[in-house]
């Protein structure tokens, strides 16, 4: 029994460590990264991380950091028509935009521009996030009956404390219950819960439009008292969640709604509004417990999307 429980705590304390390089990573897309930089972050050995890291995710870290960077050009060249192709290979770490575009008809099959042409003219219609589930008419009528308001935020930066899932949405959900127990578990236990100032939200590190269901990470997350660092433990880790402009769109919803105000968000409101997507992650707060809200058992969920955007 003792000898399986330290197992279980080497394991966790891989993975842990492996999550701290996939946020330094996401963190750092815009320059080079060297192997001897992502094991020292991780705390191995550079001869042995490569080994390691492709254990755990499942990945080469060659092949991750480069299906990384394309994803978000993905996203920069079908939503950020501002920018060109020199902005966007900077700002993914590319020394210039034929760099870039090599690297980008390499693994896609087709050039940058090539992408963005195509991607306008096929999409008329804005993508939406519950594109990777279900489309139709039937989608749109839903949409068409959320009702929330919406408020422009400057959200100053926030510590948290958070558990990641990998993989989808569903083997999420299917997770969702034991993976915040461990979180208040542990926020219980090193005192960090503060009546009426704590959030509890789910991020969002993967576009699903772009990115691959079996990848996405979410990071369930438990906001703390600002301070300067806590002690990790487990699957437990302490994250920065990014100050900055945001959407945010008020909403109680149905527990099947969800995907409907994600929706919202970006169908309805983000395309007629003065705004544009920032390249950061989007999250959704948790304001109340579901409370059974009448007799027939319907239960009612009090959510907040927080999309980042800055002014078009």
């Amino acid at each position: 029994m003792w000898l399986t429980m330290e197992k279980e705590h080497y394991n966790v304390e891989y993975i842990r460590r492996i999550h701290k390089v996939q946020d330094y990573i996401e963190a750092h897309l815009n320059r080079g990264m060297t192997l001897e930089e992502l094991a020292y972050e991780a705390g191995f050995s550079k001869y042995h991380f490569s080994r390691i890291f492709q254990g755990i995710v499942q990945e080469t870290l060659a092949h991750y950091v480069n299906r990384i960077r394309m994803e978000q050009a993905l996203f920069l060249l079908a939503y950020r028509q501002d920018k060109n192709m020199t902005d966007i290979a900077y700002e993914m770490g590319f020394t210039d935009s034929a760099v870039f575009s090599r690297a980008f008809k390499n693994y896609y099959g087709m050039s940058p521009r090539e992408y963005r042409t195509t991607y306008i003219k096929l999409n008329k219609q804005p993508f939406v996030l519950s594109n990777y589930k279900t489309n139709g008419k039937a989608r749109e009528n839903r949409v068409n009956k959320i009702k929330g308001e919406v408020t422009i935020e400057n959200l100053q930066e926030k510590q948290a404390i958070y558990v990641r899932h990998m993989g989808t949405y569903d083997s999420l959900a299917q997770e969702y219950s034991k993976l915040m127990n461990t979180l208040w578990k542990y926020a219980d236990k090193h005192n960090l819960i503060v009546e009426g100032q704590n959030w509890v939200l789910a991020m969002y590190h993967d576009n699903p439009e772009f990115g691959e269901e079996t990848q996405f990470r979410t990071s369930l997350c438990i906001t703390i008292p600002n301070v300067n660092s806590v002690e990790e433990e487990g699957i437990v880790e302490q994250m920065t969640i990014e100050g900055g402009i945001y959407a945010v769109g008020h909403f109680r919803i149905k527990p099947d709604e969800y995907v409907d105000i994600w929706d919202y968000m970006y169908e309805k409101w983000l395309m007629c509004s003065e705004y544009l997507p920032r390249n950061a992650c989007p999250f959704e707060v948790y304001r109340k417990v579901p409370q059974q809200a009448n007799p027939s058992g319907e239960c009612f969920h009090e959510v907040d999307i927080y999309v980042p955007i800055e002014p078009l």
